[in-house]
Order: structure tokens, then sequence, then C-alpha cells
């Protein structure tokens, strides 16, 4: 039995961003067993409230300074323009309508193009380039859909649910937000439900608030451990992981990510060919080189010791 994961998210949040390798511990620690329900937050319609409290592309290119230091990529060079978060989040809703298996895909896609690039990620010719990277996704059918009336009224269902923070956890602690007249939940906010039982990690936490609420929930979980170098983590994560996720993932108990060892690591199964990396931001994607199947194996290899006859 699954612990369900209730995830309030925003594409265009760079906390929501920033907790990338605390989710990325969770799905090591616990894969199957976390069921992910991903709830769009819907942070901005037009670029209005920015434009009020001061925001311009270069003051906003300068927020990466701010969030490197919890590990994730950042490119720094300002947008042309300032971008709302509303046409993210209705491309997420068009793929868990089209094509649900790439939902949390298609999420990964955005963020990782809304902090490391200068797309315009309201508009549908720059959310087709940041969707390119999901394989097998049919990126012409999601953006068509974005303005179609179930996609409305599921992006309008998600913001609903995703201001129902008063008077909860969320809240209480100081983690909600009210910037249009409702009680929200910030991005990322993590509910945990299992058996009748709800605990809720609201806003920016650290692994160890996720660790505990799961701990209290079902001690039946199996719990993985760190594994002793990148490579089980990046065959897990075909998508690939950035460094800093790898280092979070490497961690023992409550040690710190020692992002510098990981990223060694990581050069060195790359020397060897086991894993690729991209260059994204100021840092990069790395991902596990597919292994064959022994029979695939052999057939390669048998072509390619064939002898052509002239």
């Amino acid at each position: 039995m699954a612990v369900n994961v209730t995830w309030y998210t925003d594409p265009g949040c760079p906390w929501a961003y920033s907790a990338s390798p605390a989710l990325a511990v969770l799905r090591w620690r616990y894969g199957a067993q976390l069921n992910w329900r991903l709830v769009t937050i819907g942070l901005a319609e037009n670029t209005d409230r920015y434009a009020q409290f001061g925001f311009t592309p270069a003051r906003s290119a300068q927020t990466a300074l701010r969030f490197r230091r919890y590990g994730m990529p950042f490119a720094t060079e300002p947008r042309s323009r300032l971008t709302a978060t509303a046409r993210g989040c209705r491309t997420i809703i068009a793929t868990r309508l089209l094509d649900p298996a790439n939902e949390l895909a298609v999420h990964r896609a955005l963020q990782l193009a809304w902090f490391s690039s200068t797309l315009l990620l309201d508009e549908a010719g720059d959310i087709a380039a940041a969707l390119a990277q999901v394989p097998g996704l049919d990126v012409e059918a999601i953006v068509a859909a974005l303005d179609d009336d179930a996609v409305s009224a599921a992006y309008e269902a998600d913001r609903d649910e995703a201001r129902t923070a008063e008077g909860g956890p969320t809240e209480f602690q100081g983690k909600a937000a009210n910037s249009d007249g409702r009680v929200r939940y910030t991005a990322p906010s993590l509910i945990f439900e299992f058996d009748g039982r709800r605990l809720e990690a609201g806003g920016f936490q650290p692994i160890e608030a996720y660790d505990v609420c799961l701990a209290n929930l079902d001690v039946s979980l199996e719990r993985q451990a760190p594994p002793e170098d990148p490579l089980p983590a990046l065959r897990s994560a075909p998508e690939g992981l950035v460094t800093g996720e790898v280092a979070a993932i490497l961690a023992q108990g409550n040690e710190a990510p020692d992002r510098d060892a990981a990223e060694s690591a990581l050069i060195e199964l790359a020397g060897e060919g086991l894993i690729r990396r991209h260059a994204l931001g100021d840092d990069a994607l790395w991902q596990a080189v597919p292994v064959r199947a022994p029979a695939d194996a052999a057939a390669a290899d048998a072509a390619g010791s064939a002898v052509p006859v002239g």
C-alpha cells in the first residue's frame, strides 16, 4: 500500500525548483511506495504583479545568485521580458489529460528550462522547445490543447485546491501565502496521507522534514540506503539528475551533501563511458548510458564483426 503524496507546486517558482534535491532523495529512498499527485498553483496569470514589485528581467536573473546554494543549475542571462507561470501550469495539465504518464516529466522539463535557459515559457514555440526533451511526447498536441475548455476547467480546479491552506499547518508554520485574496500553499508543499492519517510539510523544507513525516505514517516502508556511487541513482532516474541531486542522494544520514565529491565521482563515470554529461546553466544534467540486454549486445557484436562479401 503506497503513501499518497499531494504535491503543490509551480514550474516557475525558484523555491520549488530548489527543493528538487530533497525530492530526488525521496524518490530514491521510497520509489514506487510513494504515489505522487501534482497540483499546479498558478502563481501568476500575467506579469503585472511582478512589475509592480519592481521586477525586471535582470532582477529576475539575479535571483539565481540567491538560490544557487541549494544545489540546482541556474542561468543568469536575462530574458527579453518578464514571464508569467500560468501557461506552464496549463502545459502540465494538458499533459495530465492527454498523456498522464508524462505529466511529471513535463513538469521537470519546464522547471529546467525556466531556470537554465532564456526561453519565454508563456509562448507556444518556446514551450514546445522545452518539451522536446521529453521522449515520446506529442508536443504539438499538448501545445494545441493549452486553451481547451477541459484544460481550463482542470487548471481552475488546481488553483482552487491550492488555495485551501487557511487554518492548516502550512499557515501555522508561516509557510502559506496570500497573493490574490485566498490563503494558498506555497511551492513546494507536500501532504502525505496513509491509512486515514495526514501530515503536512508546507513550503520549502529540508529532506529531514519529509522523512520524519513518512516515518510517522508507515514504518513498514522499505527505506533504501544511499548508493555507494552515483550510477545506481542515475539508472533509477533515466530522465537524468543534476549534480546537486546526486550529491543529496549520496549523503549519509544527516550529513550535508558533498557536491565536490559527487561531481568527481560523476566525472569518473563519464570517463568510463557509463554516463553522459549535458551542460545545463552553471552545472550539468547527468544521464546513465542505457544498458543493452545480452541478446541486443550479442546481435550488435555479430553485426560489427560480420565481413561483407564483395
